[in-house]
Protein backbone atom coordinates (compact mmCIF):
# COMPACT_ATOMS: atom_id res chain seq x y z
CA UNK A 1 0.00 0.00 0.00
CA UNK A 2 1.46 3.37 -0.96
CA UNK A 3 1.61 6.24 1.51
CA UNK A 4 -0.85 8.22 -0.62
CA UNK A 5 -3.48 5.55 -0.12
CA UNK A 6 -2.83 5.08 3.57
CA UNK A 7 -6.23 5.05 5.34
CA UNK A 8 -4.76 7.19 8.12
CA UNK A 9 -3.76 9.90 5.63
CA UNK A 10 -4.94 13.34 6.78
CA UNK A 11 -5.94 15.66 3.96
CA UNK A 12 -5.41 19.42 4.46
CA UNK A 13 -8.56 21.31 5.41
CA UNK A 14 -7.37 24.87 5.95
CA UNK A 15 -6.86 25.70 2.26
CA UNK A 16 -8.95 24.65 -0.71
CA UNK A 17 -5.92 24.89 -3.01
CA UNK A 18 -3.85 22.68 -0.70
CA UNK A 19 -6.69 20.16 -0.53
CA UNK A 20 -6.98 19.99 -4.32
CA UNK A 21 -3.23 19.53 -4.68
CA UNK A 22 -3.36 16.73 -2.11
CA UNK A 23 -6.19 14.80 -3.78
CA UNK A 24 -4.61 15.25 -7.21
CA UNK A 25 -1.44 13.67 -5.84
CA UNK A 26 -3.29 10.52 -4.78
CA UNK A 27 -2.62 7.86 -7.44
CA UNK A 28 -5.59 6.55 -9.38
CA UNK A 29 -6.48 2.87 -9.23
CA UNK A 30 -6.33 0.50 -12.16
CA UNK A 31 -9.46 -1.40 -13.11
CA UNK A 32 -8.05 -4.56 -11.50
CA UNK A 33 -7.13 -2.77 -8.24
CA UNK A 34 -10.54 -1.11 -8.10
CA UNK A 35 -12.37 -4.39 -8.63
CA UNK A 36 -10.24 -6.18 -6.03
CA UNK A 37 -10.86 -3.49 -3.40
CA UNK A 38 -14.60 -3.35 -4.14
CA UNK A 39 -14.94 -7.12 -3.90
CA UNK A 40 -12.98 -7.18 -0.64
CA UNK A 41 -15.24 -4.50 0.84
CA UNK A 42 -18.39 -6.20 -0.42
CA UNK A 43 -17.29 -9.65 0.73
CA UNK A 44 -15.51 -8.89 4.01
CA UNK A 45 -16.73 -5.43 4.93
CA UNK A 46 -13.11 -4.21 4.82
CA UNK A 47 -13.33 -0.48 5.61
CA UNK A 48 -9.71 0.13 4.56
CA UNK A 49 -10.57 -1.06 1.06
CA UNK A 50 -13.61 1.25 0.99
CA UNK A 51 -11.51 4.17 2.16
CA UNK A 52 -8.92 3.55 -0.56
CA UNK A 53 -11.72 3.61 -3.15
CA UNK A 54 -12.96 6.93 -1.75
CA UNK A 55 -9.49 8.52 -1.60
CA UNK A 56 -8.64 7.63 -5.17
CA UNK A 57 -11.80 9.33 -6.48
CA UNK A 58 -11.73 12.57 -4.45
CA UNK A 59 -10.13 14.41 -7.38
CA UNK A 60 -13.22 13.57 -9.44
CA UNK A 61 -15.49 14.97 -6.69
CA UNK A 62 -13.55 18.25 -6.73
CA UNK A 63 -13.87 18.44 -10.52
CA UNK A 64 -17.65 17.90 -10.40
CA UNK A 65 -18.08 20.42 -7.58
CA UNK A 66 -16.18 23.05 -9.57
CA UNK A 67 -18.92 22.88 -12.20
CA UNK A 68 -21.45 24.24 -9.68
CA UNK A 69 -19.43 27.32 -8.71
CA UNK A 70 -21.99 29.64 -10.34
CA UNK A 71 -24.57 29.17 -7.60
CA UNK A 72 -22.84 31.46 -5.11
CA UNK A 73 -21.94 28.72 -2.59
CA UNK A 74 -18.53 27.88 -1.20
CA UNK A 75 -16.68 25.35 -3.35
CA UNK A 76 -15.36 23.65 -0.21
CA UNK A 77 -18.94 22.99 0.92
CA UNK A 78 -19.83 21.57 -2.49
CA UNK A 79 -16.81 19.26 -2.36
CA UNK A 80 -17.81 18.10 1.12
CA UNK A 81 -21.33 17.23 0.00
CA UNK A 82 -20.03 15.53 -3.14
CA UNK A 83 -17.69 13.43 -0.99
CA UNK A 84 -20.68 12.21 0.98
CA UNK A 85 -22.27 11.14 -2.31
CA UNK A 86 -19.04 9.32 -3.24
CA UNK A 87 -19.13 7.38 0.05
CA UNK A 88 -22.72 6.36 -0.63
CA UNK A 89 -21.72 5.22 -4.10
CA UNK A 90 -18.85 3.11 -2.76
CA UNK A 91 -21.24 1.46 -0.33
CA UNK A 92 -23.63 0.51 -3.14
CA UNK A 93 -21.07 -0.25 -5.88
CA UNK A 94 -21.26 -3.74 -7.42
CA UNK A 95 -17.93 -4.63 -9.12
CA UNK A 96 -19.47 -7.62 -10.93
CA UNK A 97 -21.48 -5.39 -13.28
CA UNK A 98 -18.37 -4.39 -15.19
CA UNK A 99 -18.74 -0.61 -14.77
CA UNK A 100 -16.00 1.57 -13.32
CA UNK A 101 -16.74 3.24 -10.00
CA UNK A 102 -16.34 6.74 -11.43
CA UNK A 103 -19.22 6.13 -13.87
CA UNK A 104 -21.43 4.76 -11.12
CA UNK A 105 -20.54 7.40 -8.53
CA UNK A 106 -21.28 10.48 -10.64
CA UNK A 107 -25.03 10.14 -9.99
CA UNK A 108 -24.58 10.00 -6.21
CA UNK A 109 -22.07 12.85 -6.18
CA UNK A 110 -24.31 15.15 -8.22
CA UNK A 111 -27.40 14.18 -6.19
CA UNK A 112 -25.79 15.24 -2.91
CA UNK A 113 -24.51 18.49 -4.42
CA UNK A 114 -27.95 19.22 -5.89
CA UNK A 115 -29.63 18.69 -2.53
CA UNK A 116 -27.14 21.01 -0.83
CA UNK A 117 -27.63 23.75 -3.41
CA UNK A 118 -31.41 23.55 -3.17
CA UNK A 119 -31.26 23.73 0.63
CA UNK A 120 -28.91 26.71 0.74
CA UNK A 121 -29.39 28.75 -2.43
CA UNK A 122 -32.26 30.75 -0.97
CA UNK A 123 -33.95 31.07 2.42
CA UNK A 124 -37.15 29.71 0.87
CA UNK A 125 -36.58 26.48 -1.03
CA UNK A 126 -36.80 27.31 -4.71
CA UNK A 127 -37.47 23.82 -6.12
CA UNK A 128 -39.45 20.98 -4.56
CA UNK A 129 -41.00 18.96 -7.40
CA UNK A 130 -39.11 16.88 -9.95
CA UNK A 131 -39.95 19.33 -12.75
CA UNK A 132 -38.78 22.30 -10.67
CA UNK A 133 -35.49 20.58 -9.86
CA UNK A 134 -34.90 19.82 -13.54
CA UNK A 135 -35.58 23.45 -14.45
CA UNK A 136 -33.44 24.84 -11.65
CA UNK A 137 -30.31 23.05 -12.86
CA UNK A 138 -30.94 23.43 -16.60
CA UNK A 139 -32.80 26.69 -17.19
CA UNK A 140 -29.81 29.04 -17.17
CA UNK A 141 -27.84 26.90 -19.61
CA UNK A 142 -30.93 26.55 -21.82
CA UNK A 143 -31.35 30.32 -22.15
CA UNK A 144 -29.70 31.60 -25.32
CA UNK A 145 -29.62 35.28 -24.33
CA UNK A 146 -29.89 37.62 -21.37
CA UNK A 147 -33.28 38.97 -20.36
CA UNK A 148 -36.69 37.42 -19.93
CA UNK A 149 -37.74 34.53 -22.13
CA UNK A 150 -40.26 35.10 -24.89
CA UNK A 151 -43.12 32.69 -25.53
CA UNK A 152 -41.27 30.83 -28.27
CA UNK A 153 -38.26 30.24 -26.03
CA UNK A 154 -40.50 29.15 -23.17
CA UNK A 155 -42.24 26.58 -25.35
CA UNK A 156 -38.91 25.31 -26.71
CA UNK A 157 -37.38 24.86 -23.25
CA UNK A 158 -40.53 23.21 -21.95
CA UNK A 159 -40.47 20.70 -24.81
CA UNK A 160 -36.74 19.97 -24.43
CA UNK A 161 -36.97 19.38 -20.66
CA UNK A 162 -40.35 17.65 -20.69
CA UNK A 163 -42.11 20.16 -18.42
CA UNK A 164 -45.00 22.57 -18.80
CA UNK A 165 -44.58 26.10 -20.11
CA UNK A 166 -46.16 27.37 -16.90
CA UNK A 167 -43.43 25.65 -14.86
CA UNK A 168 -40.73 27.35 -17.00
CA UNK A 169 -42.24 30.80 -16.39
CA UNK A 170 -42.58 30.18 -12.65
CA UNK A 171 -38.99 28.96 -12.29
CA UNK A 172 -37.66 31.94 -14.25
CA UNK A 173 -39.44 34.24 -11.79
CA UNK A 174 -38.08 32.35 -8.79
CA UNK A 175 -34.51 32.38 -10.06
CA UNK A 176 -34.67 36.08 -10.94
CA UNK A 177 -35.82 37.03 -7.44
CA UNK A 178 -33.46 37.42 -4.51
CA UNK A 179 -33.62 37.32 -0.73
CA UNK A 180 -34.14 40.69 0.91
CA UNK A 181 -32.45 41.60 4.19
CA UNK A 182 -34.93 42.53 6.92
CA UNK A 183 -33.10 45.78 7.68
CA UNK A 184 -32.04 46.47 4.10
CA UNK A 185 -28.57 47.73 3.18
CA UNK A 186 -26.47 50.33 4.94
CA UNK A 187 -25.41 52.03 1.71
CA UNK A 188 -27.11 55.43 1.67
CA UNK A 189 -27.14 55.46 -2.14
CA UNK A 190 -29.32 52.35 -2.21
CA UNK A 191 -33.11 52.63 -2.24
CA UNK A 192 -33.48 49.06 -0.94
CA UNK A 193 -33.62 50.35 2.64
CA UNK A 194 -36.96 52.00 1.91
CA UNK A 195 -38.36 48.70 0.66
CA UNK A 196 -36.90 46.52 3.42
CA UNK A 197 -39.46 44.83 5.70
CA UNK A 198 -38.12 46.80 8.68
CA UNK A 199 -39.37 49.99 7.01
CA UNK A 200 -43.02 48.97 6.86
CA UNK A 201 -43.59 46.04 9.26
CA UNK A 202 -44.65 47.15 12.73
CA UNK A 203 -43.61 45.37 15.90
CA UNK A 204 -46.94 45.04 17.75
CA UNK A 205 -45.76 42.66 20.46
CA UNK A 206 -45.72 45.37 23.12
CA UNK A 207 -48.52 47.59 21.82
CA UNK A 208 -50.84 48.31 24.83
CA UNK A 209 -54.11 47.75 23.00
CA UNK A 210 -52.90 44.42 21.62
CA UNK A 211 -51.70 43.27 25.06
CA UNK A 212 -55.08 44.11 26.62
CA UNK A 213 -56.89 42.28 23.83
CA UNK A 214 -54.71 39.16 24.26
CA UNK A 215 -55.19 39.12 28.06
CA UNK A 216 -58.95 39.55 27.66
CA UNK A 217 -59.07 36.72 25.12
CA UNK A 218 -57.08 34.44 27.46
CA UNK A 219 -59.38 35.19 30.42
CA UNK A 220 -62.51 34.51 28.37
CA UNK A 221 -61.01 31.28 27.00
CA UNK A 222 -60.14 30.05 30.48
CA UNK A 223 -63.61 30.90 31.78
CA UNK A 224 -65.20 29.16 28.79
CA UNK A 225 -63.06 26.07 29.41
CA UNK A 226 -64.00 25.94 33.10
CA UNK A 227 -67.70 26.20 32.22
CA UNK A 228 -67.31 23.43 29.66
CA UNK A 229 -65.49 21.17 32.16
CA UNK A 230 -68.37 21.65 34.58
CA UNK A 231 -70.67 19.86 32.13
CA UNK A 232 -68.60 16.64 32.34
CA UNK A 233 -69.13 13.84 34.83
CA UNK A 234 -66.46 13.64 37.58
CA UNK A 235 -64.55 10.77 35.99
CA UNK A 236 -64.38 12.34 32.54
CA UNK A 237 -63.39 15.68 34.05
CA UNK A 238 -60.62 14.02 36.04
CA UNK A 239 -59.33 12.20 32.95
CA UNK A 240 -59.20 15.41 30.89
CA UNK A 241 -57.49 17.31 33.71
CA UNK A 242 -54.85 14.68 34.35
CA UNK A 243 -54.23 14.01 30.66
CA UNK A 244 -54.16 17.61 29.36
CA UNK A 245 -54.22 20.27 32.10
CA UNK A 246 -51.90 19.06 34.87
CA UNK A 247 -48.17 19.74 34.70
CA UNK A 248 -47.35 16.09 35.43
CA UNK A 249 -49.60 14.45 32.87
CA UNK A 250 -50.70 10.85 33.36
CA UNK A 251 -50.65 8.13 30.70
CA UNK A 252 -53.66 6.14 29.57
CA UNK A 253 -52.34 3.09 31.44
CA UNK A 254 -51.89 5.02 34.68
CA UNK A 255 -55.48 6.25 34.49
CA UNK A 256 -56.65 2.75 33.59
CA UNK A 257 -55.01 1.41 36.77
CA UNK A 258 -56.55 4.26 38.77
CA UNK A 259 -60.11 3.50 37.63
CA UNK A 260 -59.67 -0.27 37.25
CA UNK A 261 -60.62 -0.27 33.57
CA UNK A 262 -58.71 -0.93 30.32
CA UNK A 263 -56.56 1.69 28.66
CA UNK A 264 -58.83 1.50 25.61
CA UNK A 265 -61.80 2.40 27.82
CA UNK A 266 -59.93 5.44 29.15
CA UNK A 267 -59.13 6.48 25.59
CA UNK A 268 -62.84 6.25 24.65
CA UNK A 269 -63.84 8.32 27.69
CA UNK A 270 -61.20 10.90 26.80
CA UNK A 271 -62.38 11.06 23.18
CA UNK A 272 -66.02 11.49 24.17
CA UNK A 273 -65.14 14.15 26.73
CA UNK A 274 -63.10 16.17 24.22
CA UNK A 275 -65.94 15.94 21.70
CA UNK A 276 -68.40 17.25 24.31
CA UNK A 277 -66.05 20.07 25.33
CA UNK A 278 -65.70 21.21 21.73
CA UNK A 279 -69.45 21.23 21.28
CA UNK A 280 -69.99 23.34 24.41
CA UNK A 281 -67.18 25.80 23.70
CA UNK A 282 -68.36 26.44 20.12
CA UNK A 283 -71.80 27.42 21.33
Amino acid sequence: MTNALNPTLALPTGSLEAYQQAVNAIPMLTAEEEKDLAERYQREGDLQSAWRLVLSHLRFVARVARGYSGYGLQEADLIQEGSIGLMKAVKRFDPTIGVRLVSFAVHWIRAEIHEFILRNWRIVKVATTKAQRKLFFNLRSAKKRLGWLNQGEIDEIAQDLGVSAKAVVEMEKRMSARDAAFDGFNDEDEDDGKLAPAAYLEDLRYEPGRRVEEEDWQKRSEAQLQNALATLDPRSKDIISRRWLDEDKMTLQELADRYQVSAERVRQLEKNAIKKLRGVMVM
